[in-house]
């Protein structure tokens, strides 16, 4: 009797396993055992809580996160102190098997270019940074966006804003990428006003500029003492000093990247005009679904006015201050689209639009 309950419990057990492993091997076949594509991102300085140009590629990311959930894998980093770490980051990713990794920044263009050498099989994107001579056959995509056209347009807003005739801008790391933000602004306010000075100040000559928020007020409140009433940023972290200065003396700021109002304290909130909208979200989540659907292509990929890659920021907060100027900057965001408007990358260039707009 004993040893026939012990067969019957044998066979109740072996059962049990042969039922599991059944289930396991459906769950298999259903996709549930498939390797998940893996997707690494790794910040510039001022990291993640920048409430800008980082935390856009984060939103693109999340989003992402969020939309193939059940697809992929994604894992964010931060370089350390002034950023010395980036290429060993990116090299940690590509060693963990991730198949598509982000650098965020043009600081990263040495090295995504050094790394991606070393692993062919793995797919990069380097946000900002250009590296001549990619194909669709290469494993590094570059994603660039025409910044000028986006600071045309909120130029444009600070000269129909302004009441003393007088604005700034407060640029970041002094170099080509920032300075394109310089002259499209400075077009922008004097295609509206010829007449209009326009203050421009850099907070220094390294990646630290882009989070010195002292410096920043520091540079604003000078700008605003010098009779400017609207100050436009693109200094990354940096920029909240000059929402501080811009409370501190009761007159308005720009913000640049994301929409800074939804961001923004309550106090704050009242002294932003608009913000330039550079759609970091937008490219990393489009390189992410593209490469979930083995869709993915080196090479180049340029967003601008014409498919929504940059822009200005429209809310609830700024909506009443913006409404009066929209009609004009649609106006002119047909007339940048359509080639009616070109607008200055550099200060040569600029120079040579204002005395275009002269003649």
């Amino acid at each position: 009797m004993r040893k026939q309950r012990r067969i019957a419990l044998m066979v109740a057990v072996l059962f049990a396993v042969g039922v599991l492993l059944s289930a396991c091997g459906q769950a298999d076949q259903a996709g549930g055992g498939e390797d998940k594509l893996k997707v690494g991102l790794v910040f510039d300085v001022g990291g993640r809580g920048d409430l800008s140009f980082n935390d856009m590629a984060y939103e693109g990311l999340n989003r992402a996160a969020e939309e193939f959930g059940d697809r992929i894998e994604v894992k964010y980093l931060e370089p350390t102190g002034g950023g010395e770490n980036r290429e060993e980051l990116l090299r940690m990713l590509a060693e963990e098997g991730y198949d598509l990794i982000f650098g965020v920044g043009f600081l990263f263009t040495e090295h995504i270019q050094k790394v991606a050498a070393e692993f062919p099989d793995t797919h990069f994107a380097l946000i900002d940074g250009y590296i001549a001579d990619l194909t669709e056959d290469s494993n590094v995509v570059c994603l660039l966006f025409k910044e000028h056209e986006g600071s045309f347009l909120v130029g444009a807003a600070a000269a129909l804003a302004t009441e003393t005739n007088k604005i700034g801008f407060v640029g970041g790391m002094q170099i080509p990428l920032i300075e394109r933000f310089e002259a499209g602004y400075h077009a922008g306010a004097k295609y509206i006003n010829p007449d209009i000075e326009v203050l421009v100040d850099y907070i220094g000559t390294t990646s630290e500029a882009f989070k010195d928020p002292f410096k920043g007020k520091e540079l604003a409140m000078a700008q605003y003492d010098a009779g400017a009433d609207i100050v436009y940023h693109a200094s990354g972290a940096s920029g909240t000093g000059v929402f501080e200065a811009a409370v501190a003396k009761d007159k308005l700021a720009i913000g640049v990247d994301a929409d800074q109002s939804l961001t923004a304290s309550e106090e704050q909130r009242p002294h932003i005009l608009t913000s330039m909208l550079k759609r970091v979200d937008v490219a990393v989540y489009n390189i992410i679904a593209a490469e979930v659907k083995g869709e993915y292509k080196g090479g180049y990929h340029i967003f601008g006015l014409a498919d929504d890659g940059v822009g200005y920021a429209v809310n609830e907060y700024n909506e009443a201050m913006i409404e009066p100027y929209k009609a004009k900057l649609e106006e002119l965001k047909q007339k940048i689209i359509s080639g009616e408007i070109v607008v200055p990358v550099n200060n040569a260039e600029l120079e040579q639009f204002l005395q275009d707009l002269g003649s």
